[in-house]
């Protein structure tokens, strides 16, 4: 019986192998699609070929911690003031968490 790590890691290869098989059938000719087009696409995969993409890119960042861009906390203060003004000016509208997960899965 295969260690459970070493089956996970199996299987990522092969879903990741038929990705990149499909992948080549589509023309990259012109062909860029947004971190938002990305996510949405993924969202919509099954359950079981979700968990794999998300071990994939997680194995793919190596230490995740070192990779991190550095936080500049004045810019995030900025921007969640910005945000907050924008939300009591009535310019935006927060949605709710499964609302913005369904627009992406769409």
């Amino acid at each position: 019986m295969k260690h459970p790590r070493t089956a996970d890691s199996a299987l990522r290869q092969n879903f990741l192998r038929q990705l990149q098989k499909r992948l080549r059938r589509v023309s990259v000719q012109n062909f860029r699609m947004s971190i938002y087009q990305i996510a949405s696409a993924a969202l919509r995969l099954p359950a079981r070929d979700r968990a794999l993409l998300a071990g994939s890119l997680w194995e793919s960042l190596g230490d995740p911690s070192a990779t991190t861009a550095p936080i500049d906390d004045a810019a995030v203060l900025a921007l969640s003031i910005e945000r907050d003004e924008q939300m009591e000016a009535g310019q935006v509208q927060a949605i709710p968490y499964e609302e913005m997960m369904a627009r992406l899965r769409q």
